[in-house]
């Protein structure tokens, strides 16, 4: 049922997805949805949680296991990998949410903030580490790093909308990625 109002809610945006479609897609009726969720904006909260667990929680969980500069790479270019294979240029569900629903509401503007907020802790705890063993430059203070690769990564997801091109977004990775380099 999240899987179902995930892909309705990401396809469509939270404004042009209507209950109807909803209660289509998910197989719920209309009062065990508003049961289930109360309402409109209580489900799409649900399902961008849902979303962001088993996409970007995930993806952090898997490259954590890795070292510093090799987990920033892989979580890089499994976002290259994920755009480019978008067929329908949906996006990222988090970027959307940024962009079409946070400006107008606080709750999901504290909501999204805060997914932003652990990815960014994500690439500042490997930057760290990658600083502490050597394989991360230390010419740069590691917060300074890891806001520039929150930035990177949301203008790559961005331009992918509308511009899904491999040299177009590993060109934005690239400098990025070896801006983190051990100084020699």
């Amino acid at each position: 049922m999240l899987d179902a109002a995930v892909q309705c809610f990401w396809s469509r945006g939270y404004e042009a997805t209507s209950i109807r479609e909803l209660i289509e897609k998910t197989g719920l009726t209309g009062a065990s949805l508003y049961n289930a969720f109360g309402d409109k904006s209580a489900f799409y909260q649900r399902a961008l949680d849902h979303y962001v667990e088993g996409s970007i929680s995930a993806r952090i969980r898997r490259c954590e296991a890795m070292g510093p500069r090799e987990s920033i790479e892989a979580f890089f270019a499994e976002i290259v990998k994920r755009s480019l294979d978008d067929t329908e240029r949906k996006g990222c569900m988090l970027v959307n949410a940024a962009l079409d629903v946070a400006p107008h509401d606080p709750a999901f503007q504290k909501v999204v903030a805060g997914v932003l907020s652990s990815i960014e802790a994500f690439f500042l705890r490997r930057i760290s580490q990658g600083q502490a063993d050597g394989t991360v430059t230390l010419s740069h203070r590691a917060e300074d790093l890891a806001r520039h690769l929150l930035g990177v990564l949301m203008g790559v997801r961005v331009l992918a909308r509308v511009r899904p091109d491999r040299a177009l977004l590993e060109g934005a990775v690239k400098p990025a990625l070896a801006l983190l380099a051990a100084d020699q």
